[in-house]
């Protein structure tokens, strides 16, 4: 399957697609020294974030999806050059109303866990 959503993002920044299938999505990003946050290389939770993000608007999967609301926590530090993975699952639909759980990890070990609210509008967002 394809990507219909997101046909612009860079994938430096948020990542590559693994995968897609119909309600789910695999993306991976590898790290890098500009990412950190401080010298000892901890990247800011906002890429992992961004990572989780773009795996599930790719589960969604549609031109309009955009993200309303995430209830997340971060589980465990992510060092520059590490390689992140993310799986996001379509658990629920409700009309125009998408809930995606998605997990990220990193060397096998779980470093992010969330539920995306994800709404797919009639247009653009920015039409």
């Amino acid at each position: 399957m394809e990507s219909k959503t997101h046909l612009e993002i860079s994938p430096r920044l948020v990542g590559e697609i693994v995968e897609i299938n119909d309600g789910e999505a695999r993306t991976r990003l590898k790290t890098s020294s500009e990412m950190a946050a401080d010298v000892s290389g901890l990247v800011h939770g906002g890429f992992t974030f961004g990572l989780a993000d773009y795996a599930a608007m790719l589960a969604v999967n549609d031109p309009f999806v955009v993200l309303g609301a995430a209830e997340v926590r971060f589980l465990a530090p992510v060092r520059s050059g590490e390689v992140m993975e993310a799986h996001a699952r379509l658990e629920t639909r409700e009309g125009k109303k998408n809930l995606v759980s998605c997990i990220v990890e990193c060397k096998g070990k779980r470093v992010f866990e969330g539920t995306f609210t994800c709404f797919v509008l009639d247009k653009p967002v920015l039409a």
